[in-house]
């Protein structure tokens, strides 16, 4: 069996048309323009909100996981054999009968 590499593609450097200076070169590597001016501010931006967008996910992840993981642990926590307990799994079944349809 032959090894691959990764599953991902690489990423392909992206390309720009060639300026009338660059054009004599013959082919020799010329160094990345630096972003200025309009370009640098919307990369900023784009930055900036890739931030926002992966503290909001995380935030509500933590959130949703502490909610759930908490609500289990005194769940778990209150003795099992009393008219409470039967009355949540009387109406948990019931609801999954409903949903059953």
């Amino acid at each position: 069996m032959a090894v691959t590499g990764s599953a991902s593609p690489a990423r392909e450097p992206s390309t720009r048309p060639a300026s009338s200076t660059s054009k004599g070169t013959g082919g020799i590597a010329s160094e990345p323009a630096i972003p200025t001016g309009e370009e640098a501010e919307a990369e900023a931006g784009s930055d900036m909100l890739q931030t926002i967008s992966r503290m909001i996910y995380s935030g509500s992840y933590a959130l949703a996981y502490g909610v759930v993981y908490a609500a289990v642990f005194v769940a778990q926590s209150l003795p099992q054999e009393n008219p409470v307990m039967h009355g949540f799994r009387d109406g948990g079944r019931a609801a999954m009968d409903e949903l059953d349809g």
